[in-house]
Parts: structure tokens; C-alpha cells; sequence
């Protein structure tokens, strides 16, 4: 799988970052699934590769406008460009009316079908290479995290018990790699019952607002990649007296380090961390402050940047 970031400012935007989303592109490098959508993402993918037409699923943590007051524009963009094949969107209840209210007041008309779905009820969303489940966190307002795991790591075929069934090699072997179905000896067999696994699958968790990690805990042991806000720093913290239901560098990391997650991607910055290491707070601070409790492989997002999770288990910059 590859993340890439379109906004990693928490609250508000700045002049090098948008508010929050984060595309889950699946492992064929085209395919791909939107989580979280501020204002302005439609403006973000402009600046990257990622196509409206191959957008999968939308997928909303909670309702704070950061999260979501980019939909009703994306979705109108998607229909501009022409996009006809069928789209989920998960999301938290409450934000239902208000999104069909804004497509119905503008006169937005879509030329696909458009899918609400309750994200409290969502139980596990699956595509043909993802399943995506949820997981309860602790913020101001109901929130959540998306936990991704891949259903079909490059699969091959079990040629042994094709065997051991009789089915011929050959065309027929063939046609139930590419997953259909065949007949013979007056009997259906279908390809996917027959796929295997060549590696273990990732999966990767990408986490709306949270200001407790150790709700992640039963999740989060050795997973690929967690993508969890480092809203502030404790000296923030301790400064304002009070976190706003957000999670510091220091938390999230000592619960990562404790976690065994190999790959470990903050974002979600409060608009004061800057990035010129001459001014104070510095994006710096939440990297050095994390790193004071974990030592695996750190990251620290930033708009448009894209990674890829290899078959290694690292998490590593495309270029």
C-alpha cells in the first residue's frame, strides 16, 4: 500500500499545509480510498497523481469541519470530471442531511450513485483488495480510526490441491488466476477459492483526533503503519493547560514504542509549529519530543508527500 498526504494542518490551514486527508492508494498504485476530506482537498489532488475517477471510498473519522468541509465540493468536482461508477461514503450520522442538504441547496447534480453510509454502523467495508473496519477513539466529539488490511496480498494459485482435484493445467488454471469461474467434470469451480497468499497482508490504521492512543491498544500491536495527530507538544500543553481532546508527540509515541508498531506517521499539526527552525514552536520540537520515547521508524507527514509500504515492512518516500 502507499499513504499520501493532501493536508496535514489540524484546525486551520496554512501556507504550506491544508487541513485533514490522507489517500490509502492500493498496492497496484492506482486504486484508491480518501480518508477524511478538509476544505480544499479537491485543490490538493490537482497537485497530485491520484484521479477522482479511481476514488474508491470516502471514509469521514468525525464531524469536525477540518475532516469534512471538503466533500460537498470534491464530490461536485467528481462529477464535473465525468466520474460514473458508484461511490461509498462513511461518515458519522449527523453529517448525513447536512451533506445531501449541500449538494440539494447548490443544485449539485451527480452522475453516480452516491452511498451513505453510518460510520457507527459501518461493522467492515470491503473492496475487492481492502477490507476496512474502525476502531473507537476519545475526542470532544465522537471519533475514529480506519484500520485498512489488504484481503489479497498478490495471491497464487494452490496448484496443489488444483491437482489433487484433477483440474487440468492449462487454459483452465489460467482463467482461475484471473479469479473466474470455469467448469469441469460437470462441476463449478470458482478462482478465488483457489488463491493463496504470497506475503502476510498490511495493514495500516489512520486515526481521526484522539487524545487517548491506549484506546488503539488492542489494534495497533505490530501493525504496519499507524497514522496518528501530534496535535502538540507538553510544553503547549502545559502552557494552555489543557489538550482540547488532542494527543501530544510524547503520548502517541510512548504508546507506539509500547505498541511494536514498525511505522509510525504523526500529522495533524497545530498551525504554530513552523517549519523554519529559526522561529519557536518548530516543526522540530514534536519531532525531537517524539523521538525522546520511540525508536522505530518515524515520520512526520507533509503535504503531498507519498510513501510506499514495502514488502520489507518499511515505510519509505516515493519520489
Amino acid at each position: 500500500m502507499d499513504l499520501q498526504f493532501l493536508g496535514t494542518s489540524s484546525g486551520v490551514p496554512t501556507k504550506s499545509r491544508n487541513v485533514s486527508a490522507t489517500a490509502v492508494i492500493e498496492t497496484t498504485g492506482k486504486r484508491w480510498y480518501l480518508v477524511d476530506c478538509g476544505e480544499g482537498t479537491q485543490h490538493q489532488l490537482l497537485r497530485s497523481a491520484l484521479s477522482l475517477h479511481d476514488l474508491r471510498g470516502i471514509f469521514i473519522t468525525h464531524v469536525h469541519g477540518d475532516h469534512c468541509f471538503g466533500l460537498p465540493g470534491l464530490l461536485a468536482s467528481a462529477a464535473m470530471a465525468g466520474r460514473s461508477e458508484a461511490l461509498d461514503v462513511v461518515l458519522p450520522t449527523a453529517l448525513h442531511d447536512w451533506l445531501r442538504l449541500s449538494l440539494s441547496a447548490t443544485a449539485t447534480c451527480l452522475p453516480f450513485a452516491l452511498q451513505l453510509l453510518a460510520v457507527e454502523d459501518m461493522g467492515q467495508w470491503r473492496s475487492d483488495a481492502l477490507a476496512v473496519g474502525t476502531v473507537q477513539l476519545s475526542h470532544r466529539v465522537p471519533s475514529v480510526g480506519f484500520v485498512f488490511t489488504e484481503t489479497d496480498p498478490n495471491h497464487r494459485l494452490d496448484t496443489q490441491r488444483l491437482q489433487a482435484l484433477g483440474i487440468p493445467r492449462g487454459p483452465l488454471w489460467g482463467e482461475l488466476a484471473r479469479g473466474l469461474t470455469v467448469q469441469h467434470a460437470g462441476q463449478r469451480w470458482h478462482g478465488r477459492d483457489f488463491f493463496q497468499a504470497s506475503r502476510p497482508p498490511q495493514r495500516v490504521i489512520v486515526c481521526g483526533d484522539n487524545d487517548n492512543p491506549g484506546a488503539l491498544a488492542d489494534l495497533a500491536q505490530d501493525v504496519d503503519v499507524l497514522v496518528h495527530e501530534a496535535t502538540y507538544t507538553r510544553p503547549i500543553v502545559a502552557r494552555n493547560g489543557n489538550a482540547f481532546g488532542h494527543s501530544t508527540a510524547a503520548s502517541i509515541a510512548h504508546f507506539a514504542e509500547q505498541a511494536r508498531v514498525r511505522n509510525l506517521v504523526l500529522t495533524h499539526f497545530s498551525a504554530r509549529y513552523q517549519a523554519n527552525p529559526r522561529r519557536s514552536p518548530c516543526i522540530d520540537d514534536v519531532r525531537n519530543e517524539a523521538r525522546q520515547f520511540y525508536t522505530g521508524h518515524l515520520t512526520l507527514a507533509r503535504d503531498l508527500q507519498r510513501y510506499h509500504l514495502g514488502r520489507n515492512g518499511q515505510l519509505t518516500l516515493v519520489d
